[in-house]
């Protein structure tokens, strides 16, 4: 049976007859974040290089030719920066700017939201779950309510049941490996408020929606996009 018609749902209509109702599998999720963790150290010198060039083809070769990442093999080099560059290159200009010249907390904040804005599953875990959990005042975050999250999104993204055990738990241990780098949750399970700088805020709030989605505060969304705009 395929991945459609094993989420088909049967409804009344008007008339009192079932119509079926299926669950259309929606773009496939890009599931290759294993790579290291947040990379923030990563991406200081990445987005320096760029920065000089303004070209990510240079950016890659620079890297890499010159080893600036301090990678042990060629491969691993390539694999890293590749990932580097495809997490930095949703960041705008600016954006990049400031990720040179923030401080380590700061840095963190940006690269967690490079990773949502690059992967949807992070993006959707990180609001969907972690903020919602965060608001309704449910500040832990565990194993469990990854692997929920995982189950729920299988039924849109059948790429998701398909996925072998030891990958479903390398997803999972990368995903709380960022979050952990990136301040936001603790080894012993405890959900960190997010305390975004005036400056990381800004430039955030300038997307709509506002990329502060991605984080757990409880700063409104919609009250933050008007402070901007102001």
């Amino acid at each position: 049976m395929s991945a459609v018609s094993d989420s088909l749902i049967y409804c009344p209509n008007q008339e009192g007859g079932p119509v079926a109702v299926t669950h259309q599998p929606r773009a496939r999720y890009a599931l290759s974040f294993t790579s290291g963790g947040l990379l923030v150290r990563e991406g200081e010198v990445v987005a320096e290089v760029y920065l000089a060039c303004r070209s990510w083809d240079k950016t890659r070769t620079r890297i890499v030719e010159g080893n600036r990442l301090q990678a042990r093999t060629s491969s691993s080099s390539t694999r890293v920066t590749r990932e580097t560059v495809q997490r930095l290159s949703v960041l705008s200009d600016s954006e990049l700017e400031l990720l040179v010249d923030a401080s380590p907390t700061e840095q963190g904040h940006l690269m967690w939201v490079a990773a949502c804005r690059r992967y949807d599953f992070i993006g959707d875990f990180a609001e969907e779950v972690l903020r919602e959990r965060f608001l309704l005042m449910s500040l832990t975050l565990s194993t469990e309510d990854f692997d929920r999250f995982l189950t729920g999104k299988s039924l849109w993204h059948p790429e998701l049941d398909e996925l072998k055990p030891s990958t479903s738990q390398k997803l999972r241990q990368t995903l709380f490996r960022m979050l952990h780098e990136a301040g936001l949750h603790t080894t012993s399970g405890d959900i960190i408020p997010a305390v975004l700088s005036a400056r990381v805020a800004e430039v955030l709030g300038r997307r709509t929606p506002s990329d502060l989605r991605f984080f757990p505060t409880m700063t409104p969304i919609s009250e933050f996009d008007h402070e901007v705009q102001r």
